[in-house]
């Protein structure tokens, strides 16, 4: 017997009392992200992911406990009690509400999904059923409380998440919870807001069944449940669409224009503690006669260095189709959508927008700046091309990077040692069989994964940075293998050091990590 649950968010949600009775259960059955591969295979697997589900249903088509899960809490079937007592505590998962038995057969109430933690943890991200973030389609809710799930979003900014133990982290609309989780491992407290209530107790549950420690939950707008307090960490996924006004509060915030982002940015510059990190996903607005990065500028709160890159560009008319389609709009009337396009064009074009902007955002609040004793680092590229996350790590360097220019002359540069970075290779571009090649090309295999066109002088340099000889006497060392003047050669090089360091290709010693030997 198999019927497919529907969402409804009149049903009462469940309560953590016998979690840790469950998460036994998940993880005994193997309902893990390594299970679910090993069962699905990988092409269901993906489908998955995008929320299709027809190559996932063909995979499980037995009755073990792992295939009953799958189809119980992701592909929302309703289950034979019998098949569901010997995949769960049935007593105790019916007593808490996660599911509920009717006409002779189980169904969940919500989405349990496996999500696999940085360090090999098995977590479970809980959410609306039929709301985990992925499908061609989009969501296809219209309701206004809805929570969702895991998508491309919440993973990039858990990946470009600075990992450092911290008192106080704050998650800003956290949703299922899944920014509260990473945060719960490096956190002594860990604070989790959300103007939603439902979000707040979706987070609760996904905490407790990934065994993480209680968050402190409090509910609102932006930052007024925490107003006074300050924090080490502040991350936010938020409802960062630039809509006309949808009503969906989970995605367009109920601000116009990109005011929601803007807001959070510009006011998390006093909730930050000296050389704690802000890091938010967000959209803005490139608007006729504006630069797009003088907008994004504007929003640097006083006392913060920034560093803030445009992943994506969609014009308006792809934009609106894509959050059309989102909320299933295309599925409904065809005048009606019609109407609802025409409405998102009419907003864009009074407020003169020509095209929406996607990308990260990190803040950190760096007490030099604030004290007027140093000018903010900020940086504001576009970066469309494909990076390796996690990020987090090349975040936070990138930030020391900056402190290490921003103090060093080029007095102190050439005196300096440098160490390059082992994932950089090195590329020659000519024509085939010329003597020389036209340029030199270094490229990096991991991070940010960026590429930069260096001269023969600075290839040679960045070959021969091992952090053993001063930049100064590599420099001129390379002046007398190629009969220049040695002084000119220090005169024009520091230039090119400075942006093969800022942009993480050379590392200056002084950063690098302390190689102490194993006690004995």
């Amino acid at each position: 017997m198999e019927t497919v649950s529907t969402t409804s968010l009149t049903t009462s949600l469940p309560v953590p009392a016998h979690a840790d009775r469950l998460r036994e259960a998940l993880l005994a059955a193997d309902f893990t992200a390594d299970g679910l591969l090993d069962r699905l295979g990988a092409a269901a697997y993906a489908a998955l992911a995008r929320s299709e589900t027809v190559p996932a249903l063909r995979a499980t088509r037995g009755d073990s406990p792992l295939e009953t899960l799958v189809r119980l809490f992701l592909l929302q079937r309703a289950v034979e009690p019998a098949r569901a007592a010997a995949a769960l505590p049935l007593e105790e998962a019916l007593a808490d509400g996660w599911v509920v038995e009717e006409d002779g057969a189980v169904r969940a109430t919500v989405d349990v999904r496996p999500y696999g933690g940085p360090d090999g943890e098995d977590w479970f991200i809980v959410s609306d059923l039929g709301c985990a973030v992925g499908g061609a389609g989009g969501i296809g809710s219209k309701e206004e409380g809805v929570v969702l799930g895991v998508g491309g979003a919440s993973t990039t900014l858990a990946g470009i998440t600075v990992r450092t133990p911290v008192a106080a982290a704050l998650d800003l609309g956290t949703g299922s919870g899944i920014q509260a989780l990473h945060a719960a491992q490096h956190s002594t407290l860990v604070t989790a807001t959300d103007l939603n209530p439902r979000a707040l107790e979706f987070t609760r549950l996904t905490l407790a069944l990934s065994g993480a420690r209680e968050a402190e939950l409090l509910e609102g707008s932006l930052y007024e449940p925490v107003d006074g307090d300050t924090y080490d960490l502040i991350v936010s996924n938020p409802p960062f669409v630039i809509s006309p006004g949808s009503g969906l509060t989970y995605r367009d915030g109920g601000m116009s224009g990109d005011d929601l982002c803007r807001t959070l940015v510009q006011q998390a510059g006093e909730r930050l503690n000296d050389g704690g990190y802000a890091q938010f996903l967000a959209n803005w607005q490139h608007v006729d006669g504006e630069d797009w990065q003088d907008r994004l500028r504007s929003w640097v709160p006083r006392g913060c260095d920034a560093w803030i890159v445009q992943r994506e560009v969609q014009d308006v008319t792809q934009y609106t189709e894509l959050w059309l389609r989102d909320s299933g709009d295309h599925r409904g009337d065809p005048e009606a959508y019609r109407a609802a396009y025409d409405r998102w064009l009419d907003a864009f074009e009074a407020s003169g927008t020509r095209s929406i902007g996607f990308g990260w955002i990190t803040l950190r609040r760096d007490p030099a700046v604030a004290a007027g004793k140093a000018e903010p680092s900020i940086v504001i590229e576009e970066w469309p091309h494909p990076v390796e996350q996690p990020l987090g790590p090349a975040v936070r360097a990138h930030f020391e990077r900056q402190d290490y220019l921003r103090t060093h002359d080029d007095a102190a540069l050439l005196a300096d040692s440098f160490t390059l970075a082992p994932e950089v290779v090195q590329e020659q571009v000519g024509l085939p069989g010329a003597e020389d090649p036209e340029h030199v090309v270094l490229r990096q295999n991991r991070g940010m994964r960026r590429a930069t066109r260096v001269d023969h002088v600075g290839a040679g340099f960045a070959g021969v940075c091992d952090g053993t000889l001063s930049a100064g006497r590599i420099l001129d060392a390379i002046a007398q293998l190629m009969g220049e003047d040695p002084v000119l050669l220090r005169d024009r090089t520091p230039q090119s050091i400075r942006l093969l360091v800022e942009e993480g290709f050379l590392t200056p010693e002084s950063l690098l990590p302390d190689e102490k030997p194993a006690a004995e």
